[in-house]
């Protein structure tokens, strides 16, 4: 049995706040995914077409944290809704 609240990796307390309500429906949890892993390929679109001879040295490690928050928690929210079916379309 799966349980209801599935913590994000990305959680560092023993006590997770942020979980991924596994009853949410398949489409809510893709779109979610959907929405953090695009938001992480934008910034790296980003960063790609930035000169990093502008960038300060201290930002890396906020982006990197950044990137990695949203790349970890998109791909917990693709492992729950893999562990759930699809429902079927209705015409």
């Amino acid at each position: 049995m799966i349980n209801r609240y599935h913590p994000l990796k990305t959680c560092y307390s023993e006590n997770p706040v942020m979980v991924i309500d596994t009853n949410a429906s398949h489409s809510d949890l893709l779109d979610a995914a959907d929405q953090r892993l695009r938001a992480a390929s934008d910034l790296l679109e980003t960063l790609y077409c930035l000169c990093f001879k502008q960038a300060d040295v201290k930002d890396i490690p906020n982006i990197v944290n950044a990137l990695y928050l949203l790349v970890q928690d998109g791909c917990d929210l693709l492992e729950v809704a893999k562990q759930r079916p699809a429902q079927p379309a209705y015409s």
